[in-house]
């Protein structure tokens, strides 16, 4: 199984990214979805997470209303849609995939993705 993280860069406050994350070796129908972050000294944490039907879509608070999560089950690909950004958001972001229905904990997901670095300047 593999999980392939892209579209981490640098951006200023306010600005926008997109992450993408796309699959190989599993039953993508199979899984749900997930993306954490870790920024330097501080636990992993959950930001989103989507089933494959997008019947359960959870957010973890401080990126409601900024942050999308969607997937392409044709193309065995997750997004992160990213927007009004903040330095806060500064993390290693990962991609990671659950036989569950995907949530806040990490001890309910199989696999995961590489990472991908996003920096937001101020």
């Amino acid at each position: 199984v593999q999980l392939q993280a892209s579209g981490g860069g640098l951006v200023q406050a306010g600005g926008s990214l997109r992450l993408s994350c796309t699959a190989s070796g599993l039953t993508f129908s199979s899984y749900a979805m997930g993306w954490f972050r870790q920024a330097p000294g501080k636990e992993r944490e959950f930001v989103a997470s989507h089933t494959w039907s997008g019947l359960r879509i959870y957010y973890t608070d401080s990126v409601k209303g900024r942050f999308t999560i969607s997937r392409d089950n044709a193309k065995n690909t997750v997004f992160l849609q990213m927007s009004s950004l903040k330095p806060e958001d500064t993390a290693v972001y990962y991609c990671a995939a659950s036989r569950g229905s995907g949530g806040p904990d990490r001890n309910d997901y199989h696999y995961w993705g590489q990472g991908t670095q996003v920096t937001v300047s101020s």
